[in-house]
């Protein structure tokens, strides 16, 4: 994992939730605090806005960085676990004895530790995690088994469709939409939504830079 693949994902990611408004406030006006686009929209600038600074450091400092100011810019519980899934990401990385695909995983895997940590929460809580717990044990999986960068990529964006569907049927245990009970059943979560996009993004990022073996 190099700094300059992180700030084209990053690149890609703003230009997914730019592109995803409608669905992002739909979905938070039902069951959320109707700012989480705005959130993602200020955190995705934020960090495209600081490409020059990131740059020139290694992957783990940049992760780190990306960390602390999506902590010190974006607002409600969205900061902080974000910002908590970055600089674990880093500090992970920063100890990673090979560049491998299954050292991003392991990295991948403590960012999301990190935020089921600082959130209290697990599967099936109608979160982000619900999404983001079967992708980064997908990913840990295949890069164990020595898949391809290309197969990864196509079985994660189809794992986090999955987790993403997966919360149209959850009742919330967890923020504003705890609150609603059975009300929430139908409704997909928004913070599942994003990562999906994200996930969907660098993914698909990263799918044509390996060519399949003949």
């Amino acid at each position: 994992m190099k700094t300059a693949l992180i700030l084209q994902a990053a690149k890609e990611i703003q230009l997914t939730i730019l592109a995803n408004e409608a669905s992002l406030e739909s979905l938070d006006r039902a069951i959320g605090d109707g700012d989480h686009y705005i959130n993602m929209k200020r955190g995705a600038q934020a960090i495209v806005a600081m490409q020059d600074e990131l740059a020139p450091l290694s992957a783990a400092l940049a992760l780190n960085k990306i960390g602390l100011k999506l902590l010190s810019t974006l607002g409600g519980a969205s900061g902080p676990l974000l910002a908590s899934f970055f600089i674990s990401m880093g500090k992970q990385w920063a100890s990673a004895e090979s560049p491998h695909l299954s050292a991003v995983a392991l990295a991948f895997d403590a960012g999301v530790q990190a935020i089921m940590q600082r959130g209290k929460a697990g599967l099936g809580e109608k979160t982000m995690l619900d999404v983001l717990i079967p992708v980064a044990q997908q990913f840990k999986l295949l890069a164990e088994q020595g898949a391809t960068a290309q197969l990864i990529c196509a079985a994660l964006i189809e794992t986090a469709e999955l987790g993403l569907q997966s919360t149209l049927t959850l009742i919330a245990t967890k923020g504003r939409a705890a609150g609603l009970g059975e009300r929430a059943i139908g409704h997909l979560d928004p913070g599942a939504k994003s990562c999906q996009l994200m996930i969907t993004a660098v993914c698909q990022l990263l799918l044509p830079a390996e060519k399949p073996s003949n």
